[in-house]
């Protein structure tokens, strides 16, 4: 059966190889570049949300607590 194997598979050819080498470099580099980016966005939006929050707490502690009218000790 082994000798009759390079009939089934023929070996590749070295240009195919090349060729094929190149396609998957090109392939990593690419989805490297769009997790990369993903990432960029992702904590542009976080870093963003963080400063609403902050702007919002800051708001919050200025306004007047109802709440501690009702739980007089």
């Amino acid at each position: 059966m082994s000798k009759n194997l390079p009939y089934i598979m023929p070996s590749p050819q070295p240009q195919v190889e090349e060729a094929f080498a190149a396609y998957q470099t090109t392939h990593q580099f690419y989805d490297e570049v769009r997790s990369r980016s993903e990432f960029q966005r992702y904590c542009a939006w976080y870093y963003t949300t963080a400063e609403q929050h902050r702007q919002e707490l800051k708001r919050m502690r200025g306004e007047l607590n109802i709440f501690q009218w009702f739980r007089r000790r």
